[in-house]
C-alpha cells in the first residue's frame, strides 16, 4: 500500500486572522480560498510540500451538528482543547522567535521534553494548539 497524508482539518472562527497566522506568521502558502454559503475554507501548506496540507475550515459546517454541540464547540475551541496538529522545523528557536514577534499566543517556549524531543507550543487565532518539534 501506498497511503499518504493528504489534509489535515482545523476549525477556524475568523478566517481573516487565520490567514494572517498561517500564511504570515507560519510562511504557509494559500493554496485555495473558497467561500460558501457565508463560510470560508482556506487551504494552506509549506511551499516545499504540495501534496501536504491543511484546511482551514468553520467548525461546525456540518448540517448534522446541533446547537448544542455548535456551543460545545465554540467553548471548546475559546480554551483551546477541540483540535491540533504537530509540526516540525529545523529551527525551532528561529520559528519561534518569529512567532514571538507576529504576537502568537505562547504557551510553552523551546523545552527539552523527557520523551526525546525538543519543541515548543502556540495556539494559532482559532485557539488550536500547534506544537512544533526541532527535526533531528
Amino acid at each position: 500500500m501506498d497511503v499518504t497524508i493528504h489534509a489535515s482539518f482545523l476549525p477556524h472562527n475568523d478566517p481573516d486572522a487565520s490567514l494572517v497566522f498561517y500564511r504570515d506568521c507560519l510562511g504557509f502558502e494559500v493554496r485555495h480560498d473558497v467561500g460558501y454559503d457565508g463560510m470560508r475554507w482556506i487551504t494552506v501548506g509549506p511551499a516545499d510540500q504540495p501534496g501536504t496540507s491543511i484546511v482551514l475550515q468553520p467548525p461546525a459546517a456540518d448540517p448534522g451538528i446541533t446547537d448544542a454541540e455548535r456551543r460545545t464547540i465554540d467553548e471548546m475551541m475559546a480554551k483551546g482543547t477541540y483540535a491540533g496538529i504537530l509540526l516540525s522545523t529545523a529551527d525551532l528557536e528561529g520559528t519561534f522567535a518569529r512567532l514571538r514577534a507576529e504576537n502568537a499566543e505562547i504557551v510553552q517556549e523551546p523545552t527539552d521534553q523527557p520523551y526525546g524531543v525538543r519543541d515548543c507550543a502556540v495556539r494559532d487565532p482559532a485557539g488550536n494548539m500547534l506544537r512544533i518539534q526541532e527535526q533531528r
